[in-house]
Parts: C-alpha cells; sequence; structure tokens
C-alpha cells in the first residue's frame, strides 16, 4: 500500500507508464484508450494489487482532478472549429440543449424506477451522467474516422455536455441537500455558474489572443513561449473561474478554448500538437487514479437494479436523445444508430460523484454508495461495451466511409465533389487560398485549408482512409506531388490528377495515375458535337437530368441471376448498359448470369438510377 506523503513519485511513475502503455496498446489494437485506461486502473486499485488507494494522494486529489479535466477540456475545445459547428449546427445545438434535458429526466426516471431512490437522487444521477466529454469521445474518433457531420455532433455535444452536466450536478446536489436553497433557485444558480465561466473564459481568451498576437515572445524561442503561455493560462482561466464561482471552471476553459481555437493564432499547429501530448498523459493520469478508486462492493450492491439502469440509459434514453436531436437532419438511420450507441461517459461523472460521495458518507452512507456505483456501473459498462467495440459497431453499421479527397476547391474541383456527393461519398476538399475556401464551404462542402501537396495536410484530411484522390488544381507541378504523395505515401486505391498541359500527361501515366487533359476533354466533345450530333446532345441531357453509376456486385442475393431477372426488378428510366468482369466490359446478353464481383454500369434519369443502386446495394446509402 501507498499511503499519502509516502512514495509519491514511484507511484506517478507508475501512473504514467501504465497510461503510455495502454495508449501504445490502444493505438495498436486501433481500440479507444480509455478502455486500457480503466482496466489499468481497476488492476492497480483495491480490487486490484492495491498500489493505488484513495489515501494515496491526501486530500489533493480533488484539485489534481479539477486541473486535469481543464486541461482535457481546453484542448478539445481548442479543435472544435468553425467547419465543423457548421456541418451540423442544428444536431449540435439539439444535442446541448434538448438532449441534455432528455437525458437528465430520462436517466433519473430509470434510476427511480430501478433502484427506488429518492427524486433527488435520480436527479443527481441523471445531471452527472449527462455528459459524455471530450476524455472519451476524442480517444474513440482517434479510432473510428466516421463521416465528418457524425463526428462534429458527437464532439460538440462532448463539450458542451461536459459544461453542462458539472454546472448541472453542482446545482442540482446543492438542492437536494439538507439546508440548502430551495429549488425555485435551481435556474438561477445554472445560468450565474454558466455566466461567470463564460465571461472569465472570454477575458482570458483575449488576453492570451492579444500575448501571443502582440507581445514579442522572443524570436528564437516564440513557439515554445506560445506553448507554455497556452498551458499556463488554461491553468489559470479554471483556477479563476473557480475561485469566482464553484464549477463554473469548466465552462470558463471550453469558451476560451473554442475562441482560441478559431483565433488563427501564431504556431497554432505547434500549439495543438503540445497540448495534445499534454492531453495525452493527463487524460492517462485522471482515468487511472479514477478508476483505481472503483469499488465492486458498490457495483453488487446495487444488484439487478444497477444492470437496469444501464440497459435503461444505453437503450432507452440515448436513442432518444439523438433521434429527437437529430430529427430533420442530414444523418442516415445507420448514423443516428451508431450515435446512439456509441456514448461512453467519462471524468466529469467520475470526478465529481467521487467529491459528492465523499461529502455524503456522514449524513447520508446509502445514498453515497448508490451514486458512486450507479456512475461508476454505467461509466464501466460504456467504456467496455461501447468504447471497446466502438470500432466493430461502425462497421457492423457501415457509417465508415472511405473518403474521397480532391485538392482544388475551384470550379472543376467543386464540380466533381457536386457529383461525388450526390451519390453519397463522404468528400474533402482541400483547398490553400481562403477566398476559395470560404466559397466551397458555402456551397455547403467539407472543406480542409491548407496546402494538398504538404503530406501532414493530407494525412489531417483523411488520406489514409481515402479510397480517392483527386488533384483537380489548375497547377500541373502541384497535382503531380499530390499524384505522388497518394501513390507513395499513402497507397491510395485510386488517383487521378487534371492535366492542364497535353504535353505533362505522359509524367502522370509513368506514376500509375489516371490523367485527365482538359484540352483533349473539351477537343473530344466538340468532336461529338461535329461527328455524332445526336449522341453528343443525349450525352449533354444526360448531365443534366441523368446519371451514370457503376456499382459492384456484392450481395449474395444477386449472384446467380442474369441480367434479364435483375432488370425486370430495376425502376423504369434505367437500364443496364455494361457488364465489366477481369478488367473486360461487355454490353450484357439477358442471360448473363451475374458473379461475385461483377461491375455493373447504370444509365438513365438521375433518380432512378439512384434507385436501382439502392436496390442493388442499401447499404450504399443507408
Amino acid at each position: 500500500m501507498v499511503s499519502a506523503g509516502t512514495g509519491l513519485l514511484p507511484l506517478v511513475v507508475t501512473i504514467l507508464g501504465l497510461g503510455v502503455a495502454a495508449q501504445v496498446l490502444a493505438d495498436r489494437l486501433e481500440i479507444p484508450s480509455v478502455l486500457f485506461l480503466i482496466l489499468a486502473g481497476i488492476a492497480v486499485g483495491p480490487e486490484g494489487l492495491g498500489i493505488i488507494t484513495p489515501a494515496a494522494f491526501g486530500s489533493s486529489l480533488p484539485a489534481i482532478v479539477g486541473l486535469s479535466v481543464a486541461i482535457i477540456v481546453f484542448e478539445g475545445a481548442f479543435h472544435l472549429k468553425r467547419e465543423k459547428l457548421r456541418q451540423t449546427p442544428r444536431a449540435a445545438f439539439r444535442l446541448g440543449t434538448v438532449g441534455a434535458i432528455i437525458g437528465l429526466v430520462g436517466t433519473a426516471i430509470v434510476v427511480r424506477l430501478a433502484l427506488g431512490t429518492s427524486w433527488g437522487l435520480a436527479l443527481l444521477i441523471g445531471a452527472l451522467l449527462v455528459a459524455t466529454g471530450p476524455t472519451v469521445i476524442t480517444p474513440l474518433l482517434d479510432v473510428v474516422p466516421v463521416r465528418d457531420r457524425v463526428g462534429a455532433a458527437l464532439e460538440t455535444e462532448g463539450i458542451v455536455n461536459d459544461v453542462t452536466a458539472a454546472i448541472l450536478s453542482v446545482v442540482v446536489f446543492d438542492l437536494v441537500t439538507p439546508g440548502n436553497p430551495e429549488t425555485t433557485s435551481l435556474f438561477q444558480s445554472f445560468i450565474t455558474r454558466l455566466g461567470v465561466g463564460i465571461l472569465v473564459g472570454v477575458l482570458a481568451a483575449s488576453i492570451l489572443w492579444y500575448l501571443l498576437k502582440h507581445v514579442d515572445l522572443s524570436p528564437t524561442n516564440a513557439v515554445q513561449n506560445s506553448r507554455l503561455i497556452i498551458l499556463i493560462g488554461a491553468i489559470a482561466t479554471y483556477g479563476v473561474a473557480e475561485a469566482l464561482s464553484h464549477e463554473s471552471g469548466i465552462a470558463a476553459v471550453a469558451t476560451a478554448g473554442v475562441l482560441l481555437g478559431n483565433a488563427d493564432l501564431p504556431y497554432e499547429d505547434e500549439i495543438a500538437a503540445f497540448k495534445g501530448d499534454i492531453t495525452l498523459v493527463v487524460l492517462s493520469f485522471v482515468f487511472i487514479v479514477l478508476a483505481s478508486l472503483l469499488s465492486f462492493d458498490d457495483l453488487l450492491a446495487l444488484g439487478v437494479g444497477g444492470l437496469l439502469v444501464v440497459l435503461g440509459v444505453t437503450c432507452l434514453v440515448r436513442p432518444l436523445q439523438v433521434l429527437i436531436s437529430t430529427y430533420g437532419d442530414q444523418f442516415t438511420f445507420r448514423e443516428q444508430l451508431f450515435m446512439s450507441t456509441v456514448a461512453p461517459r467519462g471524468i466529469i461523472p467520475a470526478s465529481v460523484a467521487t467529491l459528492f460521495a465523499l461529502q455524503l458518507r456522514s449524513s447520508s452512507p446509502e445514498a453515497a454508495t448508490t451514486l458512486v456505483g450507479t456512475v461508476f456501473l454505467v461509466i464501466l459498462a460504456t467504456v467496455v461495451f461501447e468504447g471497446g467495440f466502438a470500432r466493430h459497431i461502425a462497421e457492423v453499421l457501415d457509417v465508415i466511409p472511405m473518403r474521397v479527397i480532391i485538392v482544388g476547391g475551384g470550379r472543376v474541383g467543386r464540380g466533381l465533389a457536386e457529383r461525388l456527393e450526390d451519390r453519397g461519398e463522404n468528400v474533402v476538399i482541400i483547398e490553400q487560398d481562403q477566398a476559395t475556401v470560404e466559397t466551397a464551404r458555402n456551397a455547403g462542402f467539407t472543406v480542409h485549408h491548407g496546402n494538398g501537396a504538404n503530406s501532414d495536410v493530407l494525412t489531417s484530411a483523411g488520406a489514409e482512409n481515402a479510397k480517392i484522390v483527386a488533384a483537380a488544381t489548375g497547377d500541373d507541378d502541384a497535382n503531380l506531388l499530390v499524384a505522388q504523395l497518394a501513390n507513395s505515401k499513402f497507397d491510395v486505391e485510386t488517383v487521378i490528377a487534371r492535366v492542364n498541359t497535353p504535353g505533362n500527361a505522359e509524367a502522370f501515366e509513368e506514376l500509375g495515375v489516371r490523367a485527365i487533359s482538359a484540352d483533349e476533354s473539351i477537343a473530344q466533345s466538340m468532336d461529338n458535337a461535329v461527328e455524332r450530333p445526336a449522341l453528343s446532345e443525349w450525352m449533354s441531357e444526360l448531365g443534366r437530368t441523368g446519371d451514370v453509376q457503376e456499382i459492384e456486385v456484392t450481395a449474395e442475393r444477386l449472384v446467380g441471376k442474369t441480367i434479364s431477372d435483375l432488370d425486370r426488378e430495376l425502376p423504369d428510366g434505367v437500364l443496364i448498359a455494361l457488364v465489366s468482369r477481369d478488367g473486360e466490359s461487355q454490353i450484357p446478353e439477358p442471360d448473363l448470369l451475374l458473379q461475385q464481383g461483377d461491375h455493373l454500369t447504370f444509365v438513365g434519369r438521375r433518380n432512378a438510377v439512384h434507385e436501382a443502386l439502392e436496390r442493388c446495394h442499401p447499404e450504399l446509402h443507408a
């Protein structure tokens, strides 16, 4: 055993070592790191080897946890960019407001019915379990690259609901504890704490922005000084807000993080990388320490009622939150189901519940046991099953799209992006010019600002998970470099490049890149207009009202069917124009039998073609 003030250094080293090992193992297995961190904490806690006990850090534990959570929330908020918020503004707002209310009330009802607690304790548990938070969502999304709109909604919800849960739980605790204010002061207390936090966050962000933008930080150490200013600024923001109003610190660091993350700071990439490393260390430390405080006796004391709470929160309350919050938005049903299934709870419920339990031990030991047991049981169940199996859940639901990256957001790039998105592809445009970036974003596209010929920019845009990279800039040199990187570093399946000067086409083809020459394409179109006017007119009309799509035969039910059989299932206005097999294409005979891996090309009216795709391969658009 390690007592307070004894052997603290070896204890910290052990925790950090376990944290690093958990991170490495998580990256290797592509499983969210929080799962291994919790298991490591249990292993070294009283329920395991007994290396860490509740007394190990003495009375300093609440302060350590508070500062750690502040750094984690600040780092998560720093990455919450405007472009992310623009992708799902309605869903993000609803999840943080309507969704939070549903989570609070729904969880309280489930706890009340399953455990027979008082309404006050049920509401307190409901307030704590509102939070998902960046501590669990960010590691999860690192290994589950879902569509940007899904990731943006979950990240935004995590930041907002961490703030909501931190403040709301303290307000509810004050109200249900004997001798504290009446229920009528609930709203006033919540708004006061939130207001103090936002105000301190705005002031702190303004001061930090001024220091980084207008104060000479010594050119030789400017990057290092910028990192330290941001780190100390985040900690100071939390401390000042907490001094003014208890539990307003989370709101303050979240506000400051969002503002600074969107303020175009100097050395922003270096600051983000530094904060990411610090956050990994802090995250490891806090999760292992809090998991070590878990008591199996508290969990077992809940009995069957505890399991009913877990099932009610995960299978009833969470799906209701998501379905109502995302109703009428662009999310598919499978994406809604993924968001409903994957919502592990994290640091805020664990840390705050532990502090509340310590205060309740003397006056109401049974309530303290129920509080800690219920919160930790939900955290443990959601982290193990939802977090640990998140990637598998995403694969079963088919919500991990292969990305299509288009480098160049001009007319050509946007035109290609529009066509690809029309058939359900997950398209990301990379563009360096700020005005072009804004134009593309205003048109509704997902745009990554940066130089697409830079490997780091391609990586951050998702090139490692891309099936197609299209270089569509007006600069052949840039397109060639993009093609080289896509082939050599990212091993992209299909690389297509726009060739602006016909003489450069050979250089692209030597790389195995499909080169599209603008001049040759125009000449061919004009030749068609002269020699084949009917075909040219038909193709022009097809571009306006029709579509041509190709699909691979993967569904077992299609294998062995004839073209005639399949044709009878298709809607009016669409034809099977080609069947490609083993690299050869042919106009199909009615009695041709379909095989696994065949490629079918559909031609016809746009709606009819899309309906044919959905009938033959529903998961493409599900």
